[in-house]
């Protein structure tokens, strides 16, 4: 699991011409510039279609930058790789909102009043060691590898969907469904119900960057159907003395076993698995699909080296395309505990602080021509899943997805091209996830392969 998917309201727009005067937000929350010239605009639509520019100048002028969200909260942007990865992993910075004077303005919408809170993303040791120690079962090595039959399965079925028409929209009719069908699985969600897990999850990322009330509705929806899920789930082990393989199983067995799992905990632990295992990966598919389209030097590249039997750079690839341009552009919100110093720069206790990875993962103190799309990047340690006891629990199978739907999109169509000037594209609104509303692409149409 990524440091997880948190909505939050769009970016704040550009004012009218002729208006008046007055703080926004992405200002620092004193007033002033941290010097070297004019401070970038943050978080506006402008913004969210590349920020790359705006985080340079942070990294260059103001590297720890104490700055206004568009939600009203103050919070530190962490953006220098160095010391990204030092917040990453200070304990004094905890997850647990708690710690901040407004909790209701941060985290995910409705999580509060759901009930949903006792999750990986809002605790810290020791709570946070056993249910990360229950929950990383699933997420073995062994139990991926298992997994890649089915994602395979899904890929192709959603490719031969829109293969012989010679368009679609691979945000909605590829990067999105795939996760969503993957994780349904490994829950253990019956597949008559998948597609309503689907619109749930499509309601969480079209209200992601608008009013927090529409995701909050999803929310509350997800929130009951899971609790009765997990319950019908125990009525069958008690009465039939056996259970599925799934993960709700498997949570359920270590919680009749002495693991001390709560149903609150159970619940809270389903939910984030599936509202943070989804988001990113849509965002990988995507962010990673739009990269190689706009870079057709690397697609054809890759192509070459896929049709060659290779496999080495579809591997550096993949973590080269989480360092460009990764679905996750901050990191889920932490608190300072204490008084403490990032970069030099004090940070008072209870301040939030948002390490910024897609600043992180093109500063030059760390990579090499930083914006520069190299699919054989080698010396790679990017920040995309993280990094500390938070660190990508899910890493493994979003590798596998975003390995498995490129891989086969390159393959099975080859003349793959945006379907849209690219200027055209629109970005999600939303603090902490990066990904692209929609991205029509063209190719020449083929008969899906018979499948006996």
């Amino acid at each position: 699991m990524r440091e997880g998917p948190v909505p939050h309201p769009d970016p704040a727009p550009v004012p009218a011409p002729g208006a008046a005067p007055g703080p926004a937000p992405g200002c620092p929350a004193g007033g002033g510039t941290a010097g070297g010239g004019p401070e970038p605009a943050l978080f506006s639509w402008e913004f969210a279609s590349d920020p790359y520019p705006a985080y340079a100048w942070l990294r260059e002028h103001a590297p720890v930058h104490r700055t206004r969200l568009p939600s009203g909260v103050e919070a530190w942007l962490v953006t220098r790789y160095a010391d990204a990865r030092q917040a990453l992993a200070d304990q004094r910075l905890s997850k647990n909102p708690v710690h901040h004077a407004e909790p209701g303005k941060t985290g995910i919408p409705g999580e509060r009043s759901a009930g949903l809170m006792t999750h990986l993303l809002n605790i810290d040791p020791p709570d946070h060691t056993r249910l990360r120690r229950l929950v990383a079962k699933a997420f073995t090595p062994r139990r991926v590898a298992a997994f890649a039959p089915r994602v395979q399965e899904l890929t192709d079925r959603l490719i031969d969907g829109f293969a012989e028409r010679g368009s679609a929209d691979l945000i909605h009719e590829f990067a999105f469904p795939l996760p969503i069908y993957a994780i349904c699985d490994m829950l253990g969600v019956p597949a008559e119900d998948q597609d309503d897990f689907r619109d749930w999850a499509g309601m969480m990322i079209r209200h992601g960057g608008g009013p927090r009330g529409g995701v909050a509705r999803s929310v509350k929806k997800i929130r009951g159907y899971l609790a009765e899920l997990i319950h019908r789930k125990r009525e069958e082990l008690r009465r039939d003395g056996a259970a599925g393989d799934d993960l709700i199983s498997g949570l359920i067995r270590a919680s009749d076993h002495g693991d001390h799992l709560t149903e609150v905990e159970a619940v809270a632990m389903c939910f984030v698995l599936l509202f943070a295992g989804f988001e990113t990966t849509v965002n990988l598919i995507g962010n990673g699909a739009h990269a190689l389209l706009r870079h057709p030097e690397q697609r054809a590249r890759l192509q070459s080296s896929l049709a060659a039997g290779e496999t080495g750079l579809l591997e550096t690839g993949i973590e080269e395309l989480l360092r460009y341009d990764g679905p996750v552009e901050l990191a889920t919100w932490r608190y300072a505990t204490a008084d403490l110093v990032i970069g030099g720069q004090p940070i008072p206790a209870g301040d939030p602080v948002l390490v910024v990875l897609a600043a992180a993962d093109r500063d030059p103190e760390r990579f090499a021509a930083p914006d520069v799309l190299d699919l054989g990047r080698r010396d790679n340690q990017h920040l995309g899943y993280g990094h500390g006891i938070h660190y990508c629990l899910g890493a493994p199978l979003a590798r596998l997805e975003g390995r498995t739907a490129l891989e086969t999109l390159l393959t099975r169509l080859p003349d793959l091209r945006l379907g849209a000037d690219p200027d055209e594209l629109r970005w999600r609104g939303g603090l902490i996830m990066r990904g692209l509303r929609t991205l029509p692409v063209e190719f020449t149409p083929s008969a899906p392969p018979h499948r006996g």
